[in-house]
């Protein structure tokens, strides 16, 4: 008896709480102006302002952002929006950006604002940008958007 005892002691509630979080964070545009959209166009030199809301229901974790070029016209059906697309090219240098991004602990909430360089000498054309947001017991969730780089 006191075997189990000391077993059932040692579980923590935090432990309990990630075991029972069973919901995917979300990404939002609730309540502020978010960028990027689908369709946007931006130009080499300049920056995304890189703007979106993301909630949990318990605690948030991280996020990440990632730029490719879809001069392939692959999908990654996030979106029922279709973007006009320019013909299909071969990459010659094309952009890539991958970043994680900390979200501070204890976070519910959490308003996500940056900007983000675009390189003067990539190719321009048709890029996805594709936002990932992960709580902490590790759900995620993917929103992905067809912008272009002139």
């Amino acid at each position: 008896m006191l075997l189990l005892l000391c077993v059932l002691s040692a579980c923590s509630s935090s432990d309990d709480e990630e075991a029972r979080d069973m919901t995917y964070p979300e990404i939002s545009d609730v309540g502020i102006t978010a960028n990027p959209t689908d369709c946007q166009v931006y130009h080499r030199g300049e920056s995304i302002p890189f703007s979106y809301v993301f909630t949990d229901d318990n605690e948030l974790g991280a996020y990440n952002i990632e730029i490719h070029h879809n001069f392939d016209h692959h999908t990654h059906s996030t979106s029922s929006v279709e973007c006009p697309m320019e013909a299909l090219k071969q990459p010659v240098h094309p952009w890539v950006f991958n970043q994680d991004y900390p979200i501070p602990s204890g976070q519910r909430t959490y308003k996500s604002r940056i900007d983000i360089p675009i390189p003067e000498d990539i190719d321009t054309g048709d890029y996805h940008f594709m936002i990932r947001v992960i709580d902490r017991a590790g759900w995620q969730q993917l929103r992905a958007m067809a912008v272009k780089i002139e």
